[in-house]
């Protein structure tokens, strides 16, 4: 009984217990979802955009556009001549010194001449025999002409003195000829600049015995002026070949150890271009009084192939390489644009582009942290080209 007193009224008061709790909990379910929804939304509505990014910005800008083509170069000397005897001989005076300057027709060396100045004294005196002969010859046919008009002898004997003045004649040209022949090779013995230039190291001395054309007695080098050798590609043939007009395009070349720029012309353009590097052959001529340029030498070649007026100019660093090609970001109305671009040509650390339009505030620093429409806080000029340019090897 006792058992059945406590189990009875137990049963009614866990129902209406669960029944009070399931009430009260989808009351407070229903009751709370559209006021909490409607707080998240207006404080999402209230929060702001973000922080903006401070950016560094400059101006667009338009002026005239000098399109320069660099290239590594190789100096090269107009003409370097070994310096060789035309005879065999022995060498008797050195006139020069290594690394001397020296001008058309300087004294370089003396060999040897005794045997060829007793070979022209001979031919002079082969010379004097056979003048003194034909003069007698011309007598002895001018007294038998005056004989065979007074019938004392026939007409042979004047054809035969006729012909004894023509070989005499003869043979008096041929001892011209000789004294010519032998005054040439006493020449040759004194051993003269061909050219203008600088003289490199001199390899014989007093007494020393060289060969014809073998011995090379000292290199001669023209230094001023000078060439420099470089290659184009072939896109920009057309540039160099139109270079060529109105005297040549100006050529700059700067020297990769001191630095020292020298200006000169283009001065030719080889007619065919390398198929295995695809690149054209070209020569530009310097100035070189100074001798800031040596034969051997690299130095870096700058070419003003042309001017483009009224271009619109930014700074290289300026330019993000994407996946589309380049791109810039403009500042505009407190936001970031995006702006497809097109590079012309570019030197140094400023660039011709198209899709850009002047007076633009280009970014070029902090354009790394930039998406479309992203807030920023701009700051005129770029503070540092070398930080602003090292930017421009990272893209967002």
């Amino acid at each position: 009984m006792n058992k059945s007193l406590c189990a009875w009224p137990l049963g009614p008061v866990v129902m209406l217990g669960m029944v009070m709790v399931l009430s009260g909990c989808g009351g407070s379910s229903s009751g709370s979802s559209t006021p909490a929804t409607a707080a998240s939304s207006a404080a999402s509505a209230a929060r702001p955009a973000g922080p903006a990014v401070a950016v560094v910005t400059t101006v667009a800008k338009q002026k005239d556009f000098e399109v320069v083509l660099e290239s590594i170069g190789t100096v090269s000397a107009l003409s370097t001549v070994d310096v060789k005897p035309q005879i065999n001989s022995v060498v008797t005076q050195v006139h020069i010194r290594e690394g001397q300057f020296v001008k058309t027709g300087d004294v370089l060396f003396t060999l040897d001449a005794r045997n060829d100045e007793a070979n022209l004294a001979k031919a002079k005196a082969q010379l004097a025999k056979d003048s003194a002969l034909l003069a007698d010859a011309q007598r002895q046919l001018a007294r038998s002409k005056d004989l065979v008009s007074k019938n004392f002898i026939s007409q042979g004997a004047v054809d035969t003195n006729q012909a004894q003045v023509d070989s005499q004649q003869a043979n008096l040209l041929a001892d011209r000829a000789a004294v010519d022949a032998a005054q040439v090779a006493l020449s040759y013995n004194t051993i003269r600049a061909v050219g203008s230039g600088r003289l490199g190291i001199v390899n014989v001395f007093p007494g020393t015995a060289v060969i014809a054309n073998q011995t090379v007695l000292v290199t001669l080098t023209q230094m001023d002026p000078i060439n420099v050798a470089f290659n184009l590609p072939q896109r920009n043939l057309g540039t160099a070949l139109a270079g060529l007009k109105d005297g040549g395009a100006v050529v700059t070349a700067v020297s990769q150890d001191s630095g020292v720029q020298v200006q000169g012309r283009l001065q030719f353009v080889d007619n065919v271009v390398d198929a295995a590097t695809g690149t054209v052959k070209a020569k530009a001529r310097f100035d070189n009084r100074e001798s800031k340029l040596w034969p051997g030498a690299f130095v870096k070649v700058q070419l003003t192939a042309e001017v483009l007026k009224d271009a619109v100019v930014i700074p290289i660093a300026a330019l993000i390489q994407s996946a589309k090609g380049p791109i810039v970001y403009v500042a505009e109305n407190g936001k970031a644009s995006l702006r497809p671009v097109k590079m012309l040509a570019s030197h140094g650390l400023d660039a011709v582009v198209t899709g850009v339009a002047v007076g633009d505030h280009v970014v070029v620093e902090g354009r790394q942290n930039l998406r479309p429409e992203t807030p920023v806080s701009e700051r005129s000029g770029a503070s540092s080209p070398t930080r602003a340019a090292s930017q421009a090897a990272s893209a967002p």
